[in-house]
Order: structure tokens, then C-alpha cells, then sequence
């Protein structure tokens, strides 16, 4: 008896083994196979990780551009200030009757880098 049921026990795990079995061949008619997806590992990181790399970057270059621009207002504001005390000396130099052309020359520099400084402090937009 117990040759026989191991033997039916070899049969049945053969047949469900090879699919032979209808209950099991009729389940696995009905199980669509998940499509595989390739993994290649040269197509880079996630849409998602660029584009989080790419904001890092701006981000970082702004604030670069940001810190260059108040470089050159300092810098700016700086030569403004001499240009200023320079006319400054020359007006008081020069009497009622006379204006010198350096003085004209010192306020048409100074005005030029005044409205440059004004353009620098409304930023790049």
C-alpha cells in the first residue's frame, strides 16, 4: 500500500512538475506574465534625480552671479565716491566766472557710472 501511494505521490508532483495537471495548466493560461524590463545600467540616473541635479546647479550659479554683482556694486560704488570727491576738489578749485572742462568731463563719468551702479542694484531682470 504504501509503495503505491508513493508512487501516485511521484506521478502527481511529475505532473504538476511539467504542467500536466489540468487544474494547474488551466491557472496558468490565466496568469499573464508581468512584462521584464531590461536593467541598463547605462541610461543614467532617474528622470527625477536630473532634474533635482540640474535645479542644485542654478541654484548655485545664481547665487554665484548674486555674489559677483554685489562685488561689482561695491567696487562701483567705490570709484563713484572718488569720482565724486574728485569733482568735489575741482569745483572748489574753479571761481564764479570759470568751470573747467575737467569738471565737466568728471560729472558726465560720474553720471555714466551712476546709472550703471542703478542698473547692477535692479539685478539681472
Amino acid at each position: 500500500m504504501r509503495t503505491r501511494l508513493s508512487a501516485w505521490m511521484m506521478v502527481l508532483c511529475l505532473c504538476v512538475f511539467c504542467g500536466l495537471a489540468p487544474g494547474v495548466a488551466a491557472q496558468q493560461q490565466q496568469q499573464p506574465q508581468p512584462p521584464t524590463q531590461p536593467i541598463r545600467p547605462d541610461l543614467g540616473p532617474p528622470l527625477a534625480d536630473a532634474d533635482e541635479a540640474r535645479a542644485k546647479i542654478e541654484s548655485e550659479m545664481a547665487k554665484k552671479a548674486a555674489k559677483e554683482r554685489v562685488a561689482a556694486l561695491k567696487s562701483d560704488t567705490d570709484k563713484l565716491l572718488k569720482l565724486s570727491v574728485e569733482l568735489k576738489s575741482y569745483v572748489d578749485k574753479s571761481d564764479e566766472n570759470v568751470l573747467s572742462l575737467d569738471v565737466i568731463k568728471k560729472a558726465e563719468e560720474i553720471e555714466k557710472l551712476a546709472k550703471s551702479v542703478k542698473d547692477k542694484m535692479k539685478g539681472p531682470n
